[in-house]
Formats: C-alpha cells, structure tokens, sequence
C-alpha cells in the first residue's frame, strides 16, 4: 500500500467523532454483532466484492470499527481506513491485532472533512464509505472534489448513505403514535442525541447526492439496503421473529433493485466512477 501523507495542523475533533468515541465500547455489541446488521452489512459484502479486487489498494471513510476494512484486507484488497474517532480506530487497531497474518490494512485517525490533507504516493483505485457516516457531513461537495484528487480516473465509490424516507421507519413510529420519529429524516436534517451530546445528521435525496459528485464522478447504480430488512432498532423485535426476520432478508433481494424501494430502504447504496 502506498504510503498516505497527512499535512501538519493543530488537531481537531468533529462533533461527530466526540459522540462515537462514547460509543466505540459498544458498537459492535449494538450493531456490528446484531443479526440486523450482519444482515445490512451482508448485502454490503456482496456488492463490495464486486467492486474491488485482490491488489486494490482503496480509500476508506468512517471505518468504525474496523469491520469491513479488515474484510477487504482478507481479500487481498489494500486498504487505508480513516474515521473521525480515536476510540473507534482504537477498537479497529485492537481487531486488528487479533488476527493471526499480517493484513494490507493501515488505520488512520482523521475525519472525512480532512481527507484534502491525504497525499497517497499513487492515487488510490476506489474508496468506500458505510453505514451513514457521510450523513454527519453538512458539505458533501468538498468530499467530492478531495475524492477526486484523491481517485484515479475509472475508480469506483461505494457509498452508503441513510434515506430521506424509510418506509419501515415511518410506519414503525407512526403505528406507536411517535409522529416525530416517524418523519425525524423526512426535512432533511436533525439533530441526533447520544448521552448529553448532540450532532446533525443529513438526509440528502439521491438527487442531491448525485449533483454533489457531478461533474467529477457518475452514477453507475444504487442499490437499496434493509428495504426489507429492519432497522437496527428493532433487533429485539427480529431476535423474538426468527423466521420472519429471515423471509424478510431473502425478500429484500427481491425489492432492493426496484426503483422505488431502492430509495426508501433504510440506507441506500450508491456506486459511482471517476470520470476521466
């Protein structure tokens, strides 16, 4: 893996990076572990092992944990995974070191709104994002344009972000009467609580996204994600309905490539290539 260089600057923690360096302990319990998540996460993976190959040598945003990193780095793929927090690269360093081989995977502490300061010697094959993590960005353009820097031309994206309309969320609170809840994405924007902080979330349409990374990237295809399939908050709800939880996973194949669920799932992911 080519080696990435990052200019001097005092340091900086994004809100966002504050709020999972509280919950980097128990992320993997509450979602990474989840049987909603490893089955999100599995419909991820099999799309991801379609994109890039063995000798790839990609980009990762908000990595978390670590989890899909060290996947891709199982299949050869090279891979340098950034996330705004230390606790989180921290639980990714320790997954890491629990492996028996040595991986092509090398995790760095810096938010997505700091990837401009990245000087790869070669210009990565693709980059990839999971799981909402660019939803905690308010300027996606400037993504773009440092991934396009940062991309050689013909290398992909693979972005996943959460939609501005989730049917199943909608329908979830507003059968509990929680009206709020069940439109909280619909506006746009919120503001997300976790323990005694705050951070916004954004809800960009597929539209939006796709006119952020125009004219530098194209839309190749998008793909729904737990269009079926649950939100993880209801992983009590899936654990007690076994059999029906799995009906649904085999149900979202069905659905995620119609045109109108592939929008309303609970995430949506979104392959782009950089126009040469």
């Amino acid at each position: 893996m080519g080696a990435a260089f990052i200019q001097s600057r005092s340091s900086s923690v994004s809100t966002a990076g504050t709020v999972f360096d509280q919950l980097a302990a128990e992320y993997d319990q509450i979602f990474t572990d989840s049987i909603i998540g490893r089955a999100q996460r599995d419909s991820i993976w099999k799309i991801l092992t379609n994109t890039f190959k063995a000798n790839d040598n990609i980009l990762e945003l908000n990595c978390g944990t670590g989890e899909d990193a060290i996947f891709l780095a199982g299949r050869g793929v090279s891979v340098f995974a950034c996330d705004a927090s230390q606790q989180m690269i921290a639980r990714a360093e320790q997954r890491l070191c629990r492996k028996s081989s040595i991986l092509p995977v090398v995790f760095c502490h810096l938010p997505t709104e700091r990837i401009g300061e990245l000087h790869p010697e070669l210009r990565f094959d693709g980059a990839f994002s999971n799981f909402s993590g660019l939803n905690c960005i308010d300027d996606l353009g400037a993504v773009a344009s440092a991934l396009s820097d940062l991309v050689k031309p013909g290398g992909l994206l693979l972005l996943c972000f959460s939609t501005r309309f989730c049917l199943i969320e909608i329908l979830h609170y507003l059968i509990r009467s929680q009206y709020r809840k069940a439109f909280r994405r619909c506006t746009g924007h919120t503001m997300a609580t976790l323990g005694n902080l705050q951070f916004p979330v954004y809800y960009p349409t597929l539209r939006q996204i796709r006119g952020h990374f125009t004219p530098q990237f194209r839309l190749r295809s998008y793909t729904g994600i737990g269009v079926a399939v649950p939100p993880s908050y209801c992983e009590s709800w899936a654990r007690q309905h076994t059999s029906l939880f799995h009906f649904l996973c085999r149900f979202e194949q069905v659905l995620a490539t119609i045109p109108i669920f592939r929008v309303t799932g609970d995430h949506m992911l979104l392959c782009f290539e950089k126009v040469s």
